[in-house]
């Protein structure tokens, strides 16, 4: 049984900024596209990645996502069984404002709070936001990185990249840290500095870990 959204938000205002406001600003939705934007999920999932969030908010953030035609349900080929939430085209549309968003946040970020975790998604959306075309060129890299439990993939091709969750084949470099990975995307430590006091742990070539700090900054 479906439950039904709760009572939207209205501004009263003929703005699309106004408007955008209705569909995307509860508490929530946001990080729910954030998260769609990697890749379809089951609701299970989507929870798992959003630590604190109740079942039945979830539950009402994914009908009313629905509702405005940005999020579609999609039931699974066999062998799979169950249901995915995925993002319509209107719901990738969003993909620049939540990257420019997240980009402007990466601003603002400071050390961790106690209670703040990493997820697969926030890595990999972050990964997204911080990423500088001009500076790959015609570059074709293929980056994993380790952040405790969490991995998280970007393959870079042509000027463009691409995030997943997880692992991939024969990276060209691998890069584990924790938090401080934040001062490096920042430059506020040198690669060469982050290596040294194991602010980060590399498997490859040095020098890819300069063209990461170049393509990836915060």
């Amino acid at each position: 049984m479906r439950v039904a959204a709760t009572v939207k938000r209205r501004y009263g205002q003929y703005c699309g900024f106004s408007r955008a406001l209705e569909m995307v600003g509860e508490r929530w939705a946001l990080l729910i596209v954030r998260d769609l934007l990697v890749g379809p999920k089951r609701f299970g999932e989507i929870q798992r990645g959003l630590p604190g969030i109740p079942t039945n908010i979830l539950t009402a953030r994914l009908n009313e996502l629905e509702e405005s035609g940005l999020v579609s349900r999609r039931l699974l080929e066999r062998p799979a069984k169950g249901v995915v939430y995925e993002l319509t085209e209107d719901g990738r549309a969003l993909e620049e404002a939540v990257v420019a968003l997240g980009r402007w946040g990466a601003r603002h970020l400071g050390e961790p709070r106690p209670e703040e975790t990493i997820t697969q998604d926030s890595i990999a959306t972050a990964l997204l936001t911080t990423f500088r075309p001009q500076a790959a060129r015609k570059a074709t890299l293929t980056y994993l990185l380790r952040l405790g439990p969490v991995e998280v993939h970007a393959k870079i091709r042509n000027g463009a990249v691409t995030v997943g969750r997880g692992g991939v084949d024969k990276p060209d470099l691998v890069i584990e840290s924790g938090p401080a990975l934040r001062l490096l995307m920042a430059h506020e430590v040198t690669p060469t500095d982050a290596i040294a006091r194991r602010l980060v742990r590399i498997a490859g070539n040095p020098k890819l870990l300069d063209r990461f700090v170049e393509m990836f900054r915060i």
